[in-house]
């Protein structure tokens, strides 16, 4: 079970490096590129499974955390997802998405590390 929990735990760094990485990646001309909304994703199944591994495994969980966690994970995703939509209609024209997508990003990593 140990090793399991460490593979997504390396996979969820992988997704938020994806959504941080690529804005920053971006920034001197900002819109939502292909990789945040791959990094949302990662970030949001890896963090589904670890929360599930960890259960299993009975560790002790802040749940509210989790909670917070998830709710800012699946703004980045909906924000993404949007802004790849917009991003194919009219090129260039999501940089506010993109923006708030990494700026949650980095408020993620934030709340889990002050938390």
């Amino acid at each position: 079970m140990d090793v399991a929990i460490k593979i997504f735990l390396i996979l969820h760094f992988i997704g938020l490096a994806g959504i941080i990485g690529s804005w920053l990646a971006v920034i001197k001309e900002p819109r939502v590129v292909a990789g945040m909304l791959h990094g949302a994703i990662l970030q949001v199944v890896t963090g589904l499974a670890l929360v599930g591994l960890n259960e299993a495994n009975d560790a002790d969980l802040n749940h509210m955390k989790i909670g917070i966690k998830l709710v800012v994970a699946v703004v980045i995703l909906v924000l993404a997802i949007v802004g790849m939509k917009k991003e194919r209609q009219n090129p260039g024209s999501t940089a506010a998405l993109a923006h708030a997508a990494g700026l949650l990003g980095v408020v993620n990593v934030i709340i889990a590390v002050l938390w």
